[in-house]
């Protein structure tokens, strides 16, 4: 029997997962999204570094995401999930290109690394990511989200020096309720950072900390770049590509 797989569906699992995890950013800093079938938008400019619209299948059209954000303020961006939008003729320009991954499940192999557990944590957390250039973006709140870790390696000493976001797919809440066809069965990977810049050690404890926390479910997330390179010898598989637009506002 020939079965009918659609070959977007990794990449659609992670923009939809994507999403959530946008959603869940954006409600923890007191804005509310709208979950449409085709899109995911703001109607109030997102934080730093987070997009303002999240397509979720490639038929979703400029006015879908153009239509629900704010254009009046500037930096609006959007993700262009599939790379399938032309957006010059609504006043943006490409920020950059990227590519979905997609790894399947994990076996655990170490002893994988720890949750930030409290404020003080996300903090510090925050700091090595950022490299002391972010602040607040990462509130408290988020710490009480059930489908959502802040994932943490620390030297003997305590500092931190590795990290990343880990996301479970589910429901991308906003006005309009859930996203159809989210599943549930993946983990997403993202803010992954290293302070010494070694990210092949990065991904190994990620991945082992997913593969414990969350056994049997594939990984997937984004990346260009030597970021990409490094997740693929992680045994991710490119899942398609992705664009991100800025708004020349």
């Amino acid at each position: 029997m020939i079965i009918d797989t659609d070959p977007t569906e990794p990449a659609r699992e992670a923009a939809r997962n994507n999403a959530a995890w946008c959603a869940a950013l954006c409600r923890a800093h007191g804005i509310t999204g709208h979950a449409g079938a085709r899109a995911w938008t703001s109607p109030h400019r997102t934080p730093l570094y987070y997009p303002d619209a999240v397509t979720l299948t490639p038929d979703a059209s400029a006015q879908d995401v153009v239509g629900g954000i704010d254009l009046t303020s500037p930096g609006a961006s959007v993700k262009d999930s599939f790379a399938a939008l032309d957006l010059s003729d609504d006043g943006f320009d490409v920020l950059f290109d990227a590519q979905w991954i997609h790894r399947p499940a994990p076996e655990a192999a170490g002893e994988g690394w720890q949750l930030v557990l409290d404020e003080g944590e996300l903090i510090a957390w925050e700091a090595a990511w950022a490299r002391g250039e972010s602040e607040g973006l990462f509130p408290a709140d988020l710490l009480a989200a059930p489908d959502h870790a802040f994932l943490v390696d620390r030297d003997p000493r305590g500092a931190v020096r590795a990290g990343a976001v880990a996301s479970r797919s589910g429901a991308v809440a906003g006005t309009s309720g859930a996203v159809a066809g989210t599943s549930g069965a993946v983990v997403g990977i993202s803010n992954l950072f290293a302070a010494d810049d070694d990210l092949d050690a990065a991904w190994a404890g990620a991945l082992d900390t997913v593969a414990r926390a969350w056994p049997g479910r594939a990984v997937v997330g984004y990346e260009s770049g030597d970021d990409l390179t490094a997740a693929l010898r992680a045994g991710f598989t490119p899942a398609g590509p992705l664009r991100v637009w800025l708004h020349r506002s």
